[in-house]
């Protein structure tokens, strides 16, 4: 069985997809960036911040969907820079901590809306 996520508390896709997916016990969520969902435009600031609203985005569809970032095994983030890596692991080890999930990172020439940083996701129940 599959179904769709959609939560107000994060935002709005802007195309053809869902904010996340479950399919049996997994959650294959949709990539987030920086965007506010009340206002639907990128937070102010730079990397940093737009990292930490991509987090409490992903936790907002954790939430609807009945899991929290506990049960998240493998994220994949997007960069517009990798020398900004240590700054991101400090933020994302705040919301990710011990046992981590799997996570590829990979630098990109450009993310919608002129992002910084962009995260997609894969939980599992009881994932951690």
């Amino acid at each position: 069985m599959r179904r769709t996520v959609e939560t107000e508390d994060a935002p709005k896709p802007v195309g053809p997809y869902a904010q996340a997916v479950l399919a049996g016990d997994f959650v294959f969520l949709a990539g987030q960036i920086g965007l506010d969902p009340a206002t639907g435009r990128l937070v102010e600031g730079g990397t940093r911040e737009q990292l930490v609203r991509v987090l409490e985005n992903l936790a907002a569809v954790l939430r609807a969907a009945g899991h929290t970032l506990d049960d998240v095994v493998k994220t994949t983030v997007y960069l517009v820079d990798l020398a900004e890596m240590p700054m991101v692991n400090e933020v994302y080890a705040r919301y990710f901590p011990a046992p981590h999930p799997a996570r590829a990172t990979v630098q990109v020439a450009a993310l919608p809306a002129r992002a910084r940083v962009e995260v997609e996701a894969v939980a599992v129940r009881g994932g951690a």
